[in-house]
């Protein structure tokens, strides 16, 4: 019988089943999103390029305006498939986030990034939105009036964790 104490593991994050994503991470800001938001860039969200909201459990207090929700969780297996759509419909830019764009959204930007070097497609750029939704939520009306399903209590909360 040992007397050596239990040691608890914990379970590996949900990213530790795939690959490490190789690519240099591009970021883009919500100055330049917001711009081609309001068209001033020329570029139309969903036919020039598509945001991608990859929160899942956390996914609460609104999101920006003609994002699509993608649980992080599910990207990597269903890049082809993800790929795939985003070629078909004519994209140029992919533009993924989370809360703070440090894990997730940056990790999803270079997983896509990553599959586009393996297929030799120069013609879809992969970007995270530096500070994610958080940092959206927080920069003041002019941002916050291009979010669906706003609730600025959320935001408050969690200002104060």
């Amino acid at each position: 019988m040992s007397t050596a104490p239990e040691t608890e593991t914990k379970p590996a994050p949900w990213y530790a089943a795939f690959p490490e994503p190789q690519s240099d991470l591009m970021n883009i800001s919500r100055a330049e999103v917001l711009e081609m938001l309001k068209g001033s860039t020329g570029e139309v969200v969903g036919k020039d390029f598509v945001l991608v909201d990859l929160r899942r459990n956390d996914f609460e207090g609104g999101t920006i305006r003609g994002s699509i929700n993608l649980p992080a969780q599910s990207l990597y297996p269903t890049l082809p498939t993800v790929y795939a759509m985003f070629k078909a419909a004519g994209l140029k830019k992919v533009i993924f986030y989370c809360g703070s764009s440090t894990g997730r959204g940056s990790r999803g930007a270079r997983w896509l990034s990553d599959y586009l070097l393996k297929v030799g497609d120069e013609s879809i750029q992969s970007l995270a939105l530096f500070e994610g939704i958080k940092g959206w939520a927080n920069a003041g009306p002019e941002y916050v009036e291009w979010m669906e399903g706003y609730d600025a209590s959320v935001w408050e909360r969690l200002k104060s964790q």
